[in-house]
């Protein structure tokens, strides 16, 4: 069964983010000092660690500065635990209005701005954004390192090819043109001029190829929409000192596509969003004014919800009153059962003595022939059904009831079986 596509969120326009590696170690120390140092010299407005980030194991720091005299920008930097490779970490950035790449870099708020500082490597490929990354001369090695890229979304990954070898004019890296916002991710790859082949055979699965002597920025996985290969591929990228404005441009154009955001930028947009703590004064102002504000509309809403329930509950006593007055017995009450008449018992027991004496005349004992026509079980059962005690009491009772019953057709009729059923018995003289 083929299932949809995910859907993924685009990085939205006025966030800035990337991701690193710091190689050296005590990473904590060196963001510390070099935060101290921009906040002293005015570089930045304020910045805080974070003491306890959720119970994250992450070390998280915040810095705040202005840009274009009144826009500010908020940036998180989380740092991981340190491993055998180093410590990976995650910067996002957010302006109050969409992002221009001319502001200075955020990754600038954060670590000292050496190019050579150790804290600029990519987490992906290990290399280093703004300068020159030659591809390695084995052919496995290249197709390895340009997979890794295409899967790397938090930087853009150009692959420039040197038609001939290149003085020192040519080795100036294509950041030094590109505007602030855009160094610290950009990777520029350089094939030399004998691996044309090979880099156009590992890019083949990208569907992008390198023209001889020109670049091509890969679409990366998954490619962002719009991204088209003739579009971002440069015929020639003249490696002389001179600016290479077409692919500036190529660069510039790609950044402004709707790319998704990366593997687990969600949580670190999200976290900068919603758990900030570096607030000014009147941040946080506004901050306690919209918890008020908020606190006050759930109230409203439980008052609203309570009074509505007590109208239902008021409504609801005035039915159940106004139903007891009509005199109708409640729901799920059963009328009490009667006790059993001592005249239907008499009555069903005559009938049972009636079926007897039917099924003894239907079958007689043999060599005996009754006048009375009953047989000694039938007699005997009269006898007790009828004794002289009991036939009074029930006669006595069935009496009594007729007379209060005003003489029911029912009652009389059991009444007159009874006294044809008294009358039919013989009396014990007969019966000596």
């Amino acid at each position: 069964m083929q299932t949809s596509p995910t859907v993924r969120r685009t990085i939205p326009p006025t966030v800035w983010l990337t991701r690193g590696r710091h190689a050296g170690g005590a990473a904590e120390d060196v963001l510390r000092r070099s935060l101290r140092r921009l906040k002293d010299s005015q570089d930045i407005d304020d910045f805080l660690e974070v003491p306890d980030p959720g119970g994250s194991r992450d070390r998280v720091f915040e810095a705040r500065v202005r840009v274009a005299g009144e826009v500010t920008v908020r940036a998180r930097l989380s740092l991981a635990p340190a491993t055998d490779d180093g410590q990976d970490w995650t910067l996002v950035a957010e302006a109050e209005q969409p992002w221009d790449q001319t502001w200075p870099s955020p990754a600038g708020m954060f670590w000292p701005r050496d190019p050579d500082a150790a804290g600029r490597e990519d987490a992906a490929t290990g290399l280093r954004p703004g300068t020159l990354n030659p591809l390695p001369e084995d052919d496995k090695a290249v197709r390895r390192l340009l997979r890794a890229c295409a899967r790397d979304t938090w930087h853009l990954h150009v692959v420039v090819h040197e038609a001939m070898t290149t003085d020192e004019r040519g080795k100036v890296p294509l950041a030094h043109w590109l505007p602030p916002g855009l160094r610290d991710r950009v990777v520029e790859h350089r094939a030399a001029p004998h691996q044309l082949r090979v880099v156009n055979w590992a890019l083949r699965e990208f569907e992008v190829q390198v023209p001889r002597g020109g670049a091509v920025l890969l679409p990366g996985r998954p490619a962002p929409e719009g991204y088209e290969a003739d579009a971002f591929s440069v015929r020639a990228v003249f490696l002389d000192g001179t600016e290479p404005a077409e692919l500036v441009a190529a660069v510039a154009r790609f950044d402004a596509l709707p790319r998704p955001l990366p593997d687990g930028a969600q949580d670190d947009l999200t976290a900068l969003r919603e758990d900030w703590h570096l607030l000014t004064l009147e941040e946080e102002l506004a901050r306690e004014r919209s918890l008020v504000k908020m606190y006050a509309e759930a109230l409203e809403a439980m008052t609203r919800s309570r009074d509505l329930y007590r109208e239902a509950a008021e409504r609801a006593h005035e039915a159940l009153a106004a139903y007891r007055e009509t005199g109708a017995p409640a729901a799920g009450r059963l009328p009490a059962q009667q006790p059993a008449s001592p005249l239907r018992n008499l009555t069903r027991r005559l009938d049972r003595l009636k079926l007897t004496a039917k099924v003894r005349r239907a079958a007689p004992d043999e060599g005996e022939e009754r006048t009375d026509g009953a047989t000694p079980d039938a007699r005997g059962a009269l006898t007790s059904a009828l004794d002289p005690a009991d036939g009074q009491t029930a006669v006595g009772t069935s009496q009594a009831t007729a007379d209060a019953q005003g003489g029911t057709a029912g009652s009389e009729d059991t009444a007159s079986r009874t006294e044809h059923a008294a009358a039919a018995t013989p009396s014990p003289a007969t019966r000596r």
